[in-house]
């Protein structure tokens, strides 16, 4: 991507044990750029989302398997790229969830990727050979 500077990455294991850092390490950069505190934590919900899914849906909670976490700006984005080598995600078999059913009947889960779409102005899934990414944007 043209002007894209200040590209950071992080690698770490498809568990649970690194959300803290994985999202301390996005909000980092998120806060380094100058964003207010409501879009730093917006990115921070939908990084942890993003992960969560890759770690139970892409790898089915297999800790030994890796996550890269890319993250960049330039004067008009941030994005943010998740790259795991796992099951791929497909984008048109998703259907919006029914919240007022899902609070109806209390059930917990099955929101990530609403969220991460309701947080992020950009959200896509890209498969490169045997690499799945899920690449988000958040206007600047």
């Amino acid at each position: 991507m043209a002007g894209t500077k200040n590209i950071q990455s992080l690698s770490v294991e498809a568990s649970t044990k690194h959300l803290a850092e994985v999202r301390d390490f996005v909000a980092a950069h998120a806060e380094q750029i100058g964003l207010d505190q409501k879009d730093v934590s917006e990115i921070r919900l939908a990084v942890d989302e993003a992960y969560t899914n890759i770690i139970k849906h892409a790898y089915n909670n297999n800790a030994s398997m890796k996550v890269n976490i890319e993250i960049g700006s330039d004067g008009d984005q941030l994005w943010i790229s998740l790259m795991d080598e796992g099951d791929s995600f497909d984008p048109s078999t998703y259907h919006e969830p029914d919240l007022m059913q899902r609070i109806k009947e209390k059930k917990r889960g099955g929101m990530g990727v609403y969220l991460i779409r309701k947080l992020m102005d950009q959200v896509q899934y890209n498969r490169k050979g045997k690499t799945n990414e899920i690449r988000m944007v958040k206007n600047l």
